[in-house]
């Protein structure tokens, strides 16, 4: 009960005790616009994955998932879609033979005779609620999503792994050595930032080709190791931890890998887990350097398979909706895992 208390409490908490202040009304709006303007495209792209393929792209679309019904009419071969039609003043459900422009042939379906022509812009078709569970179980089964899902989380995982170790070592070196030039690499390490991707793309490719990675998931891993901005966030933050904790280990003869793995590291773990969250998102949601590296539909990550479903002629949005609302899952799950760490993490990187 306490904890539903607080939670009210925090949401009707105002600037001024008992008083509402223009301050209050526009951070109310700004947080319930930002929320949906965040929530409203997930919504709808999970209700979307829903639909029927013939559904996606009707106008005007729907939220729910709807289908239209439809009979068998005897005389004819095929199933013939329900629409409610009104015939001299009177509304009922008749079946569409066939549509020409403005106008369609429509027959009772219990009673088929000739056809009655109809205005389209009067008619409206009968649905109902219909889940299309084919959307997510065809790539399960008839395509290699499962493939794809695997080297993603390989990727993802080992990336961040690496990531972590790499930059850390780095950032305890910046941050807990003094020797000549290290505000010069600091300086450098962090310049990169400021190099656009287009332009270390092609060194990067003939770097991989020329090593024998090309086609390989390590090809697409190793490139992305080093990261300047994880370099940057842990550095801030181990400036923060005092000096002489590590004087005092030095004292009791540890070494200076013991050092950094056993006191160092479990300092800095909410850097570290801000970071962890950066790099799930960069490797999990990375396209364009997959592209470029891979060939093999074998070892295609998650976002280069989901192109797959993009023809010359035509897109399987159906497909595309259902497996890009499955690829959000493991991202959202590492989020809130890690999320109580974000505040602290980021503010501890401006401390010192």
């Amino acid at each position: 009960m306490s904890g539903n208390v607080s939670a009210i409490g925090f949401f009707t908490r105002t600037r001024r005790a008992g008083r509402i202040d223009i301050t209050d009304i526009l951070s109310w709006l700004w947080l319930i616009g930002g929320t949906l303007a965040v929530l409203v495209p997930v919504l709808w792209a999970g209700m979307s994955s829903l639909k029927p393929e013939a559904e996606i792209t009707r106008f005007p679309p729907t939220l729910l998932p709807r289908t239209a019904i439809q009979v068998e009419v005897q005389g004819f071969d095929k199933p013939l879609s329900l629409w409610n039609v009104t015939v001299d003043g009177e509304t009922r459900e008749m079946a569409m033979v066939r549509r020409i422009g403005l106008k369609a042939q429509m027959v009772d379906p219990a009673n088929p005779g000739k056809p009655v022509s109809v205005d389209t812009r009067t008619i409206s078709p009968v649905q109902r609620l219909t889940v299309a569970t084919q959307n997510y179980t065809d790539p399960l089964t008839r395509f290699s999503f499962l493939t794809f899902l695997k080297n993603s989380v390989f990727v993802t995982f080992v990336a961040t792994l690496l990531t972590l170790i790499v930059n850390a070592l780095a950032a305890f070196a910046l941050s807990k050595y003094r020797f000549r030039g290290d505000k010069a690499i600091f300086v450098l390490i962090i310049s990169t930032l400021m190099i656009p991707l287009t332009v270390v793309m092609v060194p990067a490719y003939l770097v991989i080709v020329g090593v024998g990675l090309v086609d390989n998931l390590w090809g697409v891993i190793i490139p992305t190791v080093a990261s300047p901005t994880g370099v940057f966030l842990l550095r801030q933050y181990m400036l923060t931890i005092p000096d002489e904790l590590i004087e005092a280990a030095r004292v009791d003869a540890a070494s200076e890998f013991r050092i950094f793995w056993r006191i160092v590291l479990p300092l800095t773990a909410p850097a570290l887990a801000v970071l962890a969250i950066f790099s799930v998102l960069w490797r999990w949601n990375d396209f364009l350097w997959p592209l470029i590296v891979l060939s093999s539909r074998e070892n295609f990550t998650l976002q280069v398979g989901l192109n797959a479903f993009q023809g010359e002629f035509s897109v399987q949005w159906h497909y595309i909706l259902a497996m890009t609302f499955l690829s959000l899952i493991p991202v959202t799950l590492v989020f809130l895992f890690l999320q109580r760490y974000i505040t602290t993490g980021i503010a501890g990187t401006g401390m010192k």
